[in-house]
């Protein structure tokens, strides 16, 4: 006697594969040994990328916010020492997003701090 399975269990289990693999180009949407293959490595950089988004962007912020410095007369370093020495609490992605898009507003908050 054969040996019995679950056909609708391992249908279902390979359309959610195939539906993550929607968009792949090739075999690699096609193939099921393929699909499973790239929809667990994608899955793996998902799952790592999430993290690395952190630290990324917190390097992006740094760069923005020693330029803004930088124009002010001042450095990256500097900068953040004075504004612990003031106790002005305001984290990275803000003040990038000063240097960046309001540059008079950045300069004045960089004036404040160099003279206290």
């Amino acid at each position: 006697m054969p040996r019995a399975t679950n056909k609708a269990a391992a249908h279902n289990r390979k359309k959610k594969y195939y539906k993550l693999a929607k968009g792949y180009w090739g075999a690699r949407s096609k193939v099921w040994t393929i699909v499973k293959h790239h929809v667990e490595k994608g899955l793996q950089y998902a799952y790592r990328d999430r993290r690395a988004k952190k630290r990324t962007f917190r390097s992006l912020w740094i760069v923005r916010i020693n330029a803004g410095a930088r124009a002010n007369g001042t450095t990256y370093s500097r900068l953040m020492h004075s504004l612990k020495l003031a106790n002005i609490t305001i984290n990275r992605k803000i003040l990038a997003d000063l240097a960046m898009n309001h540059p008079q507003t950045f300069a004045t908050l960089v004036q404040q701090v160099k003279r206290g």
